[in-house]
């Protein structure tokens, strides 16, 4: 599948990938800081952003959805920076094609598999009938009843767009995501990944545990790992500084 992307910046490249329900627009801000040492490519992972949709949705898919478009610019060697599902495209990528990784960034999120946590979330996302729906307030007022937190439901709310005129549209694909969630979360099998990894966890998250430590070296044998104590599960938003300076820090 041909990705959409947009690249920004000049230098060794960085390959961004969202995370569930998310776009490369979400990366803008801490992007154009990445770009002014690194060519920065943002890409968004298939039934996401506008990259187009397919029924068929899983690691394997988009592990290779990467490596095409990595063929397709002409790049030998990638650095890759995944956040939450991006983070488990960028671990299989790097089981499959080794040899084109230089350095992983795994943001808030591991190899191992997590049990069902959107259920709320997607309830209310299939909820919005869009050809009786006029107006971004009139979906936040359905999706409120299922997500309280006005954090969440603004950045699911970002997948709008006007289709035309009086008529909205969403860029995620709703139907595959809610029938394929479960392959989202789950377990990527392998042995080693021997590439210089970091992973950047949320104090306040429990995608990785302090209990995971172990098992994350052992399956990442030349992995670092840094907290970001005041954070939650969306690090980038949340302490945008301590992660940029983490990232560079780790890439130079």
């Amino acid at each position: 599948m041909k990705l959409h992307y947009r690249k920004l910046g000049e230098g060794k490249p960085l390959i961004i990938l969202h995370g569930l329900f998310g776009s490369s627009d979400n990366w803008q801000t801490l992007g154009r800081k990445f770009a002014e040492d690194y060519t920065v490519y943002f890409v968004d992972q298939r039934n996401h952003g506008h990259s187009p949709n397919s029924d068929d949705f899983n690691y394997d898919l988009m592990a290779a959805d990467l490596y095409e478009l990595i063929q397709d610019l002409g790049l030998n060697k990638v650095n890759i920076l995944g956040h939450s599902m991006g983070g488990k495209t960028a671990i299989r990528f790097a089981v499959d094609h080794s040899d084109l990784v230089d350095k992983l960034i795994i943001a808030d999120i591991s190899h191992k598999s997590y049990p069902s946590h959107h259920d709320q979330i997607l309830k209310g996302l299939n909820e919005i009938d869009l050809s009786a729906v006029k107006s971004r307030g009139g979906a936040d007022k359905i999706l409120a009843k299922y997500v309280p937190e006005i954090g969440v439901r603004q950045f699911l709310l970002k997948n709008l767009y006007w289709v035309e005129k009086g008529q909205l549209g969403w860029r995620i694909n709703i139907p595959v995501l809610t029938r394929e969630i479960n392959k989202v979360l789950s377990l990527i099998t392998f042995d080693k990944i021997n590439c210089q990894t970091l992973f950047i966890r949320g104090g306040k998250s429990n995608y990785i545990l302090e209990s995971d430590y172990d098992m994350l070296m052992e399956k990442f044998p030349n992995a670092s790992i840094h907290s970001i104590e005041e954070s939650g599960h969306w690090l980038h938003a949340e302490a945008p500084e301590e992660f940029y300076n983490t990232v560079i820090q780790f890439l130079s």
